[in-house]
């Protein structure tokens, strides 16, 4: 790093000095950032990574002004942005989208970029030449008279970027763009930001929980608890795990089983489900062609170990004890979830088409989909909350069109969205939802000691839920969902938005829970989780296009050895779409 005093070299966009930003005061004063000193290149794409509470958030907002730091320097093109270069015309070269960008859903497509081509002071003889640009590379041509609150998640973020965009940035800042966005509407986002750093020249700083969009960028910055933990292309951080990534072939029913058992071993960094089997990423070298009875297959690392490895350290001890034997297979009979023919409309508009399904008591089994295909509304639907239009609908035994409060009674909910009461503590949340459900004295108490045990949410017990990190309050979702021990958990998108450690230790609780016999049904946008499902169906336009376990399902979709999730479930989306077209 050059001197404090030095001008910023040419083909550097930001530098960071000794950056620190804190808040609260007192004892509870917490360091959101603690001395960064890094540099994000000029016309490159910059990923900025890290676990939740990490400090991305509040990097980007003191970037472009909408915070001071405590102590250091930003330099963006070479100037001072708290000195007294940081003028209008400077903050005019800076393009932000938060996390959740303020689109105005009542006003149309057009009315959004016109009230933003105002803010940006955009002039009128040029508005039409750069919507059109705009509306051509986000593919929005065709809906411009639409009201922004009826877009899908992916045609809002697209918007949401063209506000951003609706006056060129030298320096844009996207905050999680991708967050909550099927993977076709991810891969058309990417598509738009290498035109943009490719064709236009822009500078991007990009954070992301999606880990194989960071190994896209052209260098990253690795955030944890405030510190720069790494800086440089995505390639060094995977350098150092030559040797030391595997996979093993595992049949499937075994498959869950067998990623908590090796997870669980000595000498074991990280172990997910991938493809056929588990990818392994150890401490060091095997001297032993296999591991617990599991033939190792050497495989090139990818970002995700670097990452992993990186936060957990090169030798971690194991989390937990070794899982037992896996559970025998269940003959329970008849299913706990029947879906047969149910259809939902809101006015002409049909939300959901003919789907059928039914699950297995002890089963995980997802919903995937694009923005928009109708996983929430058969959520809400099987849930009680929304009657169907046509269809049977059974859940634990009993019809939900004549007896939905006593099958609610066996479910357990965890929403999209944080769904909780964030002007209460997380204690009185807990207790809340353990007296709603109708637990009182005894078992409620006891129900409560179960939930800060079992999620250590002791630290946080006094904090309302609304300030808590987004894995904290994922945890705590997740609990109030448990309180009164269902039979049946539906996960709407669960983990949207959390990083990859939160996640893995998510997918545990999961899995434990369905050998105790929870049934589970699941939606998410992250494809490698959908490998933990023992069957699927995906949706687009309300109507269902595959189902079936996801080798199965890879293989209909004519993937071959190596094939993913993501690659099967952009093949049927996209199959289904050239037909609709013909």
């Amino acid at each position: 790093m050059p001197p404090a005093t030095e001008p910023a070299p040419a083909g550097e966009a930001v530098r960071l000095v000794a950056l620190s930003r804190a808040f609260g005061s007192g004892k509870l004063r917490v360091a959101a950032l603690d001395a960064v000193s890094a540099v994000a290149a000029s016309g490159a794409v910059t990923g900025l990574i890290g676990p939740d509470g990490a400090g991305k958030t509040t990097l980007m907002r003191l970037i472009c002004g909408l915070l001071r730091p405590d102590h250091g320097r930003i330099e963006v093109f070479g100037a001072d942005i708290a000195g007294p270069r940081a003028t209008a015309a400077m903050q005019a070269r800076l393009g932000y989208m938060p996390q959740r960008f303020g689109l105005y859903e009542d006003l149309t497509v057009q009315e959004n970029l016109d009230l933003y081509a105002d803010l940006r002071g955009l002039p009128p003889d040029e508005r039409p030449g750069r919507y059109g640009e705009l509306l051509h590379m986000t593919g929005l041509a065709g809906f411009t008279a639409r009201m922004a609150g009826r877009l899908s998640g992916g045609m809002k973020q697209k918007l949401g970027l063209a506000c951003t965009l609706v006056r060129a940035p030298d320096l844009l800042l996207l905050d999680e763009p991708t967050v909550g966005v099927d993977p076709v509407s991810r891969r058309e986002l990417w598509e738009i930001i290498d035109h943009l750093t490719g064709t236009a020249g822009m500078s991007v700083l990009f954070s992301t929980a999606y880990l194989d969009e960071a190994a896209r960028c052209d260098a990253v910055l690795l955030l944890h608890q405030g510190r720069l933990l790494g800086a440089g292309p995505p390639e060094e951080m995977t350098a150092p795990l030559a040797g030391r990534v595997f996979a093993t072939p595992v049949p499937a029913p075994a498959r869950r089983h067998a990623q908590a058992r090796l997870a669980a071993m000595d000498g074991v960094i990280d172990a997910v489900i991938q493809g056929d089997g588990v990818r392994l990423v150890l401490a060091r070298a095997p001297t032993a062609p296999s591991l617990d009875g599991h033939a190792l297959t050497a495989v090139a690392p990818r970002f995700e170990d670097g990452f992993v490895a990186r936060l957990r350290g090169d030798d971690p001890p194991p989390a937990r004890h070794l899982p037992a034997d896996p559970p025998a297979p269940r003959e329970d009979g008849a299913p706990v979830i029947v879906v047969e023919h149910l259809t939902r409309r809101f006015g002409s508009f049909v939300a959901v088409r003919d789907v059928s399904f039914s699950v297995r008591r002890g089963e995980i089994f997802g919903l995937l989909g694009a923005n928009g295909a109708g996983k929430s509304t058969c959520f809400r639907m099987l849930c009680g909350l929304l009657p169907a239009s046509e269809g049977r609908l059974e859940v634990a035994g009993f019809d939900l069109r004549r007896a939905a409060a006593p099958a609610r009674g066996q479910i357990g909910y965890m929403a999209q969205k944080f769904s909780l009461y964030g002007d209460l503590s997380v204690r009185q949340n807990l207790r809340f939802f353990a007296a709603a459900y109708g637990l009182r004295g005894t078992s409620l108490r006891d129900r409560i000691d179960w939930a800060v045990g079992e999620f250590d949410l002791a630290p946080m017990l006094g904090g309302n839920a609304r300030d808590l990190p987004l894995g904290f309050k994922q945890r705590l979702a997740l609990a109030c969902a448990l309180m009164h021990q269902p039979r049946i958990l539906f996960l709407d998108e669960p983990t949207s938005g959390v990083d990859p450690l939160a996640r893995r230790e998510f997918w545990r609780r999961i899995s434990l829970l369905a050998e105790s016999g929870v049934t589970v049904l699941v939606t998410t946008h992250f494809m490698e989780e959908a490998e933990y499902c023992d069957r699927l169906v995906i949706m687009a336009q309300g109507a269902v296009l595959a189902a079936g376990s996801p080798d199965a399902i890879k293989k209909n979709a004519g993937g071959g050895d190596g094939a993913t999730m993501e690659d099967a479930f952009i093949a049927v989306i996209e199959a289904a779409a050239t037909a609709r077209a013909a």
